[in-house]
């Protein structure tokens, strides 16, 4: 539980430079904005889903503005700070059920939605970092050693 714990806590940070990053750069760059706001929205149904709700109809791809952004940010890391907290180890390994967007049921451990959640932004965050350095503007150090210093 100590790993995933920290593994959120480092979402949440990276989350926070991503959005420090593109706040500073402001919208020119909307291919940026789309991946970051993919991340939040993704992030926000897996929380759903957890919650034992529908996500059915939540979006995981929309082009939203930076307003928007950081609400998400706010609203995810208050809710997934708060499933972690109330979470229990022996709960890791229980299955929750969901309906994707495509009408299509699928059944997966807490720990491994958990994890996905993590990795899925992180992947992504590397995907705006390469375009932030393609743009010629400084990729976010986001990396796991630097926020562990």
């Amino acid at each position: 539980m100590k790993t995933i714990q920290k593994m959120y806590e480092h979402l949440n940070w990276a989350n926070q430079r991503i959005l420090e990053t593109l706040q500073s750069i402001g919208d020119e760059n909307q291919d940026v904005f789309r991946l970051f706001s993919h991340i939040l929205l993704a992030e926000k149904v897996w929380i759903t889903r957890l919650h034992g709700l529908d996500s059915s109809r939540l979006p995981i791809w929309s082009d939203v503005d930076i307003e928007v952004c950081t609400e998400l940010v706010i609203q995810n890391e208050e809710s997934l700070t708060t499933f972690l907290t109330n979470l229990a180890n022996t709960d890791l390994d229980k299955l929750i059920s969901y309906t994707n967007s495509k009408g299509k049921e699928f059944k997966n451990s807490v720990r491994d939605v958990l994890t996905h959640i993590a990795l899925h932004g992180q992947y992504h965050r590397g995907q705006i970092n390469s375009r932030l350095r393609a743009e010629g503007i400084e990729p976010v150090n986001i990396d796991f050693i630097t926020f562990v210093r």
